[in-house]
C-alpha cells in the first residue's frame, strides 16, 4: 500500500494557478498531452489579449504577407 501512495504523490499535477506564465508555458511544451495545463495557459493568453478590429487585422496580415 505504501508504494501506491508514493505513486499518487509522484503523479500529482502541479498547481497551474500558482505558476507564472513562463513556467506554465514551459510545462505545456514538456507535457503537450496535458489538456488542463494547455487550457489554463490558453485562458491566460486570452485574458491579456487586446481586441482588434477587422481593419487592424487586415492591415497586419498585409504587412506580414508582403
Amino acid at each position: 500500500m505504501q508504494s501506491y501512495n508514493r505513486k499518487l504523490t509522484y503523479m500529482t499535477k502541479p498547481d497551474f494557478k500558482t505558476m507564472t506564465k513562463a513556467e506554465l508555458r514551459a510545462y505545456v511544451l514538456q507535457h503537450p498531452e496535458d489538456n488542463e495545463a494547455f487550457y489554463e495557459l490558453s485562458d491566460r493568453i486570452r485574458a491579456n489579449a487586446k481586441p482588434v478590429t477587422i481593419e487592424e487585422l487586415e492591415a497586419e496580415l498585409r504587412k506580414r504577407v508582403n
